[in-house]
């Protein structure tokens, strides 16, 4: 096992860090909550020791927390894989097709993203999950899946003991008319261990069993997510390009047809990309199959179109009020505060004379980069994120698309 090496050889031990962290600690809460009641009530409910069905029903629930845990730790430490940093293609004109990352101080592959959170360019990047507390990607992406599978099956069959455990202690001690739907516990109750189910146990049950229905749903909806992204081998980032490539097209009538290149044509022929018998996701992170209509660089040629256009549509502001980078800054309006953007994405603070060149955003809140000086853009800083509306003003003359140009990012 692949995370096993992590703790023992201490190889990373930086990546133990990720534990740190408000997703993993609520994650792991949760499944230690849900497994270890599960267990406990597998002992009133159904005694392992005096049945079949008793032992094979507490033996699923140690598997299915083994298994849970084993691709949860694996997608955490084995991690999505990362472009080397100073990297350049082979074929040094290939470069003209590919963005460069001033962080990484090298090009980022076909596939790749620069991750804000974990500060390097991430291969095949879906996104940066917090409950794992790094990216999902290339090479940690069918552990992440499994995890998100058996995660669900794992809750569902808790809930099933958690429910089955109240009802029958409770039918023991108080009448509320259940005889029309009596279950026949007599061949799971021929021993009566000696643990008592009290108040503070029921209320305990209770709890475990909103986590694992919770978590059911949850975790279940975001399988159902990534189990699409294999099968049309896209992921998110890459279907929101694809979206925007299209708006492109229709906006400029190019008369362009954009072909996703990654999709190989089957549901099948996508999902042995990432699922394999060795555990170990094909290819190296960079070079892709691709459709026959397209070539390795034909997703970086339009990611390099719409970050042109990108500049061009970008609208200059100049700050007109202070504001100190606050996710929920009350003291700019009661609307501002309760109509902060719901993502992950940083707020950057502004002074009063900066210059942005926001790019989307909604009534409130603006999504813009800071104009920096060139001591700034040559140490490869970049300042964008989310700033309120309130506090910029559209400048009378836009040099936008002018000063964007400069930008070779």
């Amino acid at each position: 096992m692949k995370f096993l090496s992590t703790f023992v050889a201490f190889e990373n031990l930086h990546e133990v860090r990720r534990l740190c962290h408000w997703g993993p600690i609520i994650a792991l809460s949760v499944i230690a909550i849900c497994s270890t009641m599960a267990m406990l009530d597998s002992i009133i409910w159904y005694w392992p020791l005096d049945t079949t069905g008793g032992s094979i029903n507490f033996i699923m629930l140690i598997n299915w927390t083994v298994l849970i845990l084993y691709n949860y730790f694996n997608a955490m430490f084995v991690g999505p894989g990362y472009i080397p940093l100073g990297w350049k293609p082979e074929n040094q004109h290939d470069a003209q097709y590919l963005q460069y990352c001033r962080v990484c101080q090298g090009y980022k592959a076909p596939r790749s993203h620069h991750c804000r959170k974990c500060n390097r360019c991430v291969m095949k990047m879906d996104h940066h999950c917090p409950w794992i507390n790094n990216c999902c990607g290339h090479v940690n992406h069918a552990y992440f899946t499994s995890f998100l599978l058996l995660a669900p099956l794992g809750c569902s069959h808790a809930a099933i003991i958690f429910i089955m455990t109240m009802y029958t202690q409770l039918y023991e001690r108080i009448s509320f008319g259940w005889s029309t739907v009596k279950i026949d516990m007599s061949a799971v109750r021929q021993f009566q261990p000696l643990m008592p189910f009290s108040v503070p146990a029921f209320a305990a049950t209770l709890f475990a069993l909103g986590l694992a229905l919770g978590t059911t749903i949850a975790v279940g909806m975001l399988f159902f997510i990534q189990i699409k992204v294999i099968l049309r081998n896209k992921t998110s980032i890459e279907s929101w390009i694809d979206e925007k490539a299209k708006d492109r097209i229709q906006h400029y009538q190019t008369g362009e047809e954009f072909i996703f290149p990654y999709d190989l044509g089957g549901r099948w022929l996508n999902f042995k990309q990432v699922f394999t018998w060795s555990g170990t996701p094909k290819g190296d992170g960079i070079v892709w199959p691709v459709h026959p209509k397209c070539h390795q660089h034909t997703l970086t040629i339009e990611q390099l179109k719409q970050k042109a256009d990108k500049r061009v549509r970008s609208v200059q502001y100049q700050v007109v009020e202070d504001y100190n980078g606050a996710c929920c800054p009350l003291s700019k309006g009661l609307q501002t505060f309760f109509r902060t953007p719901c993502t992950e994405e940083p707020r950057i603070p502004l002074s009063k004379g900066d210059i942005i060149l926001a790019t989307r955003g909604t009534k409130w809140w603006m999504y813009g980069d800071k104009v920096l000086n060139e001591e700034e853009m040559k140490a490869g800083d970049r300042v964008r994120g989310w700033f309120p509306r309130r506090c910029v003003e559209k400048c009378h003359y836009d040099t936008a698309a002018n000063d964007g140009t400069s930008d070779k990012k």
